[in-house]
């Protein structure tokens, strides 16, 4: 295997590791406009994402930073012709955490209430706007000869892509929903578990039609591979979630979404962007790499660095692990 090659599943496995974390964490932002009932509950949610929210997003810093040092042709087309989308995203992340840190600032209803709006906005809007983004990135887009975006942002929002978008949200928030019901006890548990049951039975309807899509347009055999544990993990993830197995639940649904990307990847190899102008002009991972030399550096820096990382979040979730309900928000607590 090329060091090109190499790079590309590493880029997959950062982006796996991103959706999975930052999946249940953007579900349960979405939850909190949706599953809670008064402030205490809303706490209770935020506070089962409150220790390790900012570390689920080292993966996406590190799968951007891969990309851009990787495969720098690839990083320069895509966030030149997706400059509006990621630009969007790259605000919802500033906004939600500074949301984060500033809601519990001051005592008032008001302004506590409006960081909680800014949470369930800037949690719902990359959740459906990264799965435009890997839609497009997957489908193809009008790359020309010189390996420039050279469509509008109005490209980007055609029905494939926005079916994409509507499964990233209903996956994340079927994912948090699961989380939810995993993290806490109470009235609280019970409402999640019921509410991921009815977002999981639209989350397969939808996830079925596009992945079936994706698989007829732009599959191989390799990513119906993929496509079939996704559905499989799915179904059992809702049947897991049925039997109040909750951290089975858990596990099949993070299943199902490393599947999803995983099928995403498999579909596009050897492309990285494919061009709907001509398939000659798409980037692929031999001709949008970085020199043998950079990723020779990378390969040793990531196999230093990347364990350390893991570890220490591995050890950050398992400190946070308990179980917490409106019986542990201590009264007129802000």
């Amino acid at each position: 295997m090329h060091l090109h090659d190499a790079w590309f599943v590493i880029i997959a496995v950062l982006w796996t590791g991103y959706f999975f974390l930052e999946g249940f964490d953007f579900g349960i932002g979405v939850l909190t406009g949706v599953l809670a009932r008064d402030r205490a509950e809303r706490r209770v949610l935020i506070n089962t994402i409150g220790p390790v929210w900012d570390g689920n997003e080292v993966w996406l810093l590190s799968a951007g930073g891969a990309t851009f040092a990787a495969f720098p042709d690839w990083y320069a087309t895509l966030f030149s012709g997706f400059y509006l989308p990621l630009l969007l995203i790259l605000v919802c992340l500033i906004v939600r955490g500074v949301a984060f840190e500033y809601r519990a600032k001051r005592a008032e209803e008001r302004w506590q209430r409006a960081w909680e709006r800014a949470i369930f906005v800037t949690s719902l809007v990359p959740a459906v706007l990264w799965g435009v983004a890997f839609a497009n990135i997957v489908h193809g887009v009008k790359i020309d000869a010189h390996q420039e975006y050279v469509g509008g942002f109005w490209d980007l929002l055609n029905p494939y892509a926005l079916l994409g978008g509507l499964v990233t949200l209903a996956l994340f928030t079927f994912h948090g929903a699961v989380f939810a019901s995993l993290k806490t006890v109470g009235p609280i548990r019970d409402r999640a578990r019921a509410l991921a049951t009815r977002v999981g039975a639209v989350t397969a309807v939808l996830a079925l039609v596009f992945l079936i899509w994706t698989q007829a347009h732009s599959g191989n055999g390799r990513s119906l591979v993929a496509m079939l544990v996704a559905v499989a993990a799915l179904v059992l993830a809702l049947a897991a979630n049925l039997a109040g197995r909750e951290g089975w639940s858990f596990a099949f649904s993070g299943v199902t979404i490393a599947a999803v990307v995983a099928m995403f990847f498999l579909a596009l190899f050897p492309d990285v962007m494919p061009s709907t102008l001509n398939p000659a002009w798409s980037l692929t991972v031999g001709n949008a790499s970085a020199t043998p030399y950079t990723l020779r550096i990378m390969t040793w820096c990531a196999g230093v660095a990347a364990p350390l990382v893991m570890l220490y979040q591995g050890w950050t979730y398992w400190v946070f692990r308990k179980r917490i309900g409106t019986q542990h928000i201590a009264e007129g607590a802000h």
